[in-house]
């Protein structure tokens, strides 16, 4: 592959803390490879910034990787840049063009509030999870893993539930700031298996109930949280959620 130079225009959401009014402003970033990744054209706009004595950027990142979900940037109108099933670290710079103006933003959601720049706090996730994101086990020895069979289909929905990394996108892709495409990956990868049937009905009704009471909107099924998500997690499993949540409510 043609390694190339190109030259940029960036227009990046500025905020001091979670009580200032932020704005866009205006950066030049030059001589950027187009095999470099996202964060690292950052990485280098913010060490010329440290050089001249301003301010840098603040942004989350963590094992740049694709694991971790830190990366939680908004990128000309799309979470995570215009690449699909990509996080934010794993975006390089081959997907834009020499010249281009680049819009970068934080989440926007009312349960996301912005920190400085382009960090928000995501510690409603965390709460979900908390409310209800465990199973009860037996923590003596560890057992065969054959001796408990579990339906192949059930493990495949559930292991691909689980890899759900938490990062925000599908909240700052919805209209409504919906957390359902979360909250029911959650929901589900502890659901389908025979270890979360212990806490299964009051594990959704909780965790629903923290949802409502972070902020977040609801679901009305447009399915740009699917489209969105970095790991490419299903909107089958929000119906699976909604299943969930009426039989505890009727079980319960």
């Amino acid at each position: 592959m043609e390694h190339k130079v190109i030259n940029l225009n960036l227009r990046i959401w500025r905020q001091k803390n979670a009580q200032d009014k932020g704005q866009f402003e205006n950066y030049s970033a030059e001589n950027i490879s187009t095999e470099m990744s996202f964060l690292e054209m950052f990485d280098v706009l913010n060490e010329r910034l440290i050089n001249e004595g301003k301010d840098p950027i603040a942004f989350d990142h963590d094992c740049r990787e694709g694991i971790c979900g830190m990366c939680s940037m908004h990128i000309n109108g799309r979470a995570h840049g215009p690449w699909d099933g990509t996080t934010t670290c794993q975006l390089h710079m081959r997907a834009f063009n020499d010249g281009e103006t680049i819009t970068v933003e934080p989440w926007r959601a009312k349960a996301f509030p912005v920190l400085k720049d382009l960090t928000v706090d995501r510690s409603a996730f965390d709460r979900i999870q908390q409310a209800g994101g465990y199973v009860s086990v037996n923590t003596g020895n560890a057992v065969d893993g054959n001796s408990l069979p579990i339906d192949k289909a059930n493990a495949d929905a559930s292991f691909d539930a689980a890899m759900c990394i938490g990062c925000g996108a599908c909240v700052a892709a919805c209209k409504n700031s919906s957390a359902m495409l979360f909250t029911s990956a959650k929901v589900s990868q502890y659901a389908l298996l025979p270890q979360g049937q212990p806490e299964r009905l009051t594990r959704v009704m909780n965790m629903v109930a923290q949802m409502d009471k972070e902020g977040f909107g609801a679901c009305t099924n447009t399915g740009a949280c699917e489209a969105e998500c970095p790991k490419e997690i299903s909107i089958s499993n929000i119906a699976r959620l909604n299943r969930e949540y009426l039989n505890a409510q009727f079980s319960l």
